[in-house]
């Protein structure tokens, strides 16, 4: 396939000092980059019928699989780790699967822990970076090793499966492909978290605004923890950074089943750049 003839270098320079000249060639092109953004990523929730149970008539889709950042500490109050709890017990109530961080202490064990003891092993894919492995057991764990790994694994009973990789790269890359292939109403909930839950957050809300994917982003909002965050997004609204029209990439929930409830419901905003990506 290739792109629309009027595409070229110098008319694409162009546009870019006429706001309306380029806002009228992303509508003119939207059509040839969708069709090229759905060899890429996993079809859009819209374009799958599903019952008011979530089945499908397709026998061929996926699993719904929902990615959950969230922190390698338990957090203040009490209210963070029965969140966790709650998430779990919502995915295993709609038969969704988990791809996280791959931790095994704070949130992300708890949430890990919970929904393998309700779905079983297979319900659970944990993606982790070696140096967070030894970060956890120590440079002297004696933990069984796989595949001849240096470290060890967790515990498939307990955390489901485990890949260790090399770099925090590979980690976000993984377990945001997983998310792609996964079936209607997959997509990304935050619970609280530190410096690197915001981190991996505000990436696939960055490729949701460009175009990368159409998934749905939800902030589980427990006692109030992302009323900053969500703050920020008004202030950069008001100060013109963000467009309006950008504003329910991000979207807040209260509760565990507010939050895989809206996911089923997320429509694409309609601000985002339709860009054309050649890989995620």
């Amino acid at each position: 396939m290739s792109p629309p003839s009027n595409m070229g270098p110098v008319e694409t320079l162009d546009m870019f000092d006429n706001k309306n000249s380029f806002d009228s060639q992303l509508q003119t092109d939207l059509a040839f980059n969708e069709k090229l953004a759905a060899d890429i990523v996993a079809p859009q929730t819209e374009e799958i019928a599903l019952d008011l149970n979530g089945a499908t008539t397709d026998t061929d889709v996926p699993p719904r699989t929902i990615c959950v950042f969230c922190g390698a500490s338990s957090g203040n109050s009490p209210a963070f780790m029965e969140a966790a709890r709650d998430l779990a017990r919502e995915f295993h109530k709609h038969n969704i699967k988990l791809v996280y961080g791959g931790g095994t202490v704070g949130l992300m064990g708890e949430i890990a822990r919970t929904l393998v003891s309700l779905s079983g092993p297979s319900s659970v894919h944990g993606i982790i970076p070696e140096p967070l492995v030894v970060f956890e057991q120590g440079p002297d764990s004696k933990a069984p090793s796989k595949n001849g790994g240096k470290h060890g694994v967790p515990d498939e009973a307990t955390y489901g499966t485990t890949t260790i990789v090399d770099d925090m790269h590979t980690r976000k890359q993984m377990m945001a492909q997983a998310v792609m292939k996964g079936g209607p109403g997959s997509g990304f909930i935050a619970l609280p978290g530190g410096y690197g839950t915001l981190e991996e957050l505000m990436e696939v809300v960055t490729w949701n605004q460009l175009g990368i994917h159409g998934r749905g982003t939800i902030v589980l909002n427990i006692e109030g923890y992302w009323d900053g965050l969500l703050s920020w997004v008004d202030n950069s609204i008001s100060a013109g950074f963000v467009r309006e029209s950008n504003r329910s990439i991000i979207v807040p929930a209260k509760t565990a089943q507010e939050a895989v409830e809206f996911l089923s419901d997320y429509k694409p905003a309609d601000g985002r750049f339709k860009l054309a990506w050649k890989t995620l």
